[in-house]
């Protein structure tokens, strides 16, 4: 009798397990680097199992299509294999129990029904509405990619002729805000310029916020015509003066601006925050060896790492087409890792994993143009003036040896009108800081040096009196 009673336990116990239904909203946070970034799933029943999307609230992306859905035995796997994004975790009570894989890297993550309040930080120089300016949500259109982008717009006042900038993002997916690790620098420069007297406009990147398309397959060529779009945009608001309108970019921004500027004759200044006048390969050799050094490195590791990527971008440049690159890419990387096992391998993962994450990330579309891409060239043919700042404690990218080479080409290309300036003690966010280490951005709590936002905003004024 005791036998069949357990028998009947375990047969209402694996019934139970089967016939549990998790469908709805499932929350967790990933901690990364001292902060917190919310992942939200959307669990839905069909006749044949699960279907579910994901959100990333704190990115601005919803509805990601999740490809396999699999709840079996208390235990979920969620894959998305265009991100290569994987979660596993088993249900212990009300909670999923597990951890989140990407590219390698691994981070402990629970789910549960809760929702997650988002992280707040300490951020005094953050504006708090009501704002003393007049503040638009728009809309405007890239007709060349048939995307509809969205950003924000303050005027000094409802009414008038204000001169105008428009604010460029950095590389990966940033909303309007420049958004990172809590601080939102695009918000407190345009708060201070309009005060100041300066229109301006800052929107999503594509792909990113309310703004539509695609940001996996662009480039910087593609971001270049989606700032086009919004100087186009503002040249039919009454408010803006049509001959007073500028572009500042930030880092991959300052690649953008110049872009086109050099094309535009309705770009009348530019301002470069920590922009580069490097070939792409020599700004990601850079930082690796910045970065890693500052951190206390090893330099036998540093230089090893270097060698690599060296030999690698090398391959890119000299590459006849993308398929025999990713060919010879292939065949490089697996030597390597052969012959000599990179330091910087993430634990957990085979050395054919670790080469195809390489692989992926070097043959992306972004990052091809951004090696092969020397703004020299483009720099030649700026008329218009340009003012070109950087932190000094920049690591990613090397003040210095970019600003003296911004100033090259402009010159080289005829236009005298060059302003360059270093700030000392600055970072790559234009922080004062003082290590200049990407780590450190989170603990900071000034987003943005007065005295760069000073310079900026002064220049601006100087160029459109």
């Amino acid at each position: 009798m005791k036998k069949l009673a357990t028998i009947v336990f375990l047969m209402l116990t694996a019934y139970s397990s089967f016939s549990q239904d998790i469908s709805g909203q499932w929350n967790g946070a990933l901690k990364i680097q001292g902060t917190q970034l919310r992942i939200v799933f959307h669990i839905s029943k069909t006749a044949d199992g699960y279907t579910s999307t994901m959100d990333s609230p704190d990115q601005g992306a919803k509805g990601i299509p999740v490809s396999s859905t699999v709840f079996e035995n208390s235990k979920l796997k969620l894959e998305i294999s265009a991100i290569k994004f994987e979660y596993a975790g088993e249900l212990k009570g009300k909670i999923f129990e597990g951890s989140m894989k990407q590219n390698g890297m691994e981070f402990p993550m629970n789910l549960s029904k809760e929702e997650i309040a988002k992280q707040t930080f300490v951020r005094p120089q953050e504006p708090k509405k009501p704002y003393p300016y007049y503040s638009e949500d728009v809309t405007f259109q890239n007709t060349s990619a048939n995307i509809t982008l969205a950003g924000t717009l303050t005027l000094p006042n409802k009414e008038g002729d204000f001169p105008a900038v428009i604010l460029i993002t950095g590389s990966g997916p940033q909303n309007r805000d420049e958004e990172i690790l809590g601080h939102k620098p695009f918000l407190v420069l345009s708060d201070y310029l309009t005060r100041n007297g300066i229109a301006v406009l800052r929107y999503d990147d594509r792909g990113v916020g309310q703004s539509k398309g695609d940001m996996k397959t662009a480039t910087t060529a593609d971001f270049a015509m989606d700032a086009e779009s919004a100087v186009a945009y503002l040249k039919t608001r009454k408010e803006i003066n049509k001959n007073k309108i500028g572009l500042a970019g930030h880092s991959e921004g300052g690649i953008i601006a110049p872009l086109v500027a050099s094309r535009s004759k309705d770009v009348n200044f530019i301002v470069l925050m920590a922009g580069t006048g490097l070939r792409g390969d020599k700004i990601l050799l850079y930082q690796q060896e910045a970065i890693a050094r500052a951190s206390g490195g090893a330099e036998t590791d540093i230089q090893k790492t270097k060698s690599v990527n060296s030999k690698a971008f090398d391959l890119v440049l000299k590459a006849k087409s993308d398929e025999a690159l990713k060919t010879d890419l292939k065949k490089f990387l697996i030597e390597s890792q052969q012959s000599s096992p990179s330091v910087n391998k993430p634990k957990g993962i085979t050395d054919d994993e670790f080469v195809g994450i390489q692989l992926n990330q070097i043959i992306s579309p972004w990052m091809l143009y951004f090696i092969r891409f020397d703004p020299a060239t483009t720099l030649e043919k700026v008329k218009c003036p340009v003012l070109a700042i950087d932190g000094e404690k920049d690591l990613q990218v090397p003040a210095k040896a970019s600003l003296e080479a911004i100033d090259k080409a402009i010159k080289k290309g005829g236009n005298k009108q060059v302003t360059i300036k270093e700030f000392t003690g600055l970072n790559h966010l234009f922080q004062e800081c003082k290590t200049g280490l990407p780590s450190e951005y989170i603990n900071i709590d000034q987003t943005f040096s007065p005295l760069a936002m000073e310079e900026i905003s002064r220049w601006i004024l100087l160029q459109t009196k």
